[in-house]
C-alpha cells in the first residue's frame, strides 16, 4: 500500500479549507484517509498551516510521499529539513 501525504478539501464553495492527511494513493481526494496530520487555510493572509510535527515525521519515516504542495508546506514549517537531516 503506497501512502501519500496530501490535501483533502473542506470548507464552503469558493472558501477552501484543507486537511493535511495521510491516505492510500488509490483513494479519492476527499475520500477515506488513514490519519489527519494537520490543516491548511489559504484564505488567511498569509496562509495559515498547523501541522503535528511528530506524526508527520513518523509517516515520512514510514515512506509516505508528500505531494508537491504539501512538500512546500512542510518546507515552510521546517519539517522537511528535519526529515532530510535525519536521513543524512
Amino acid at each position: 500500500m503506497a501512502t501519500k501525504i496530501r490535501l483533502a478539501r473542506a470548507g464552503a464553495k469558493r472558501k477552501p479549507f484543507y486537511q493535511v492527511v495521510v491516505a492510500d494513493e488509490r483513494c479519492k481526494r476527499d475520500g477515506r484517509f488513514i490519519e489527519n496530520v494537520g490543516t491548511y487555510d489559504p484564505n488567511q493572509n498569509p496562509a495559515v498551516f498547523k501541522l503535528e510535527e511528530a506524526k508527520t515525521l513518523e509517516w515520512l519515516g514510514k515512506g509516505a510521499q508528500p505531494t508537491d504542495t504539501v512538500k512546500q508546506i512542510l518546507k515552510k514549517a521546517g519539517i522537511w529539513e528535519k526529515f532530510v537531516s535525519k536521513l543524512a
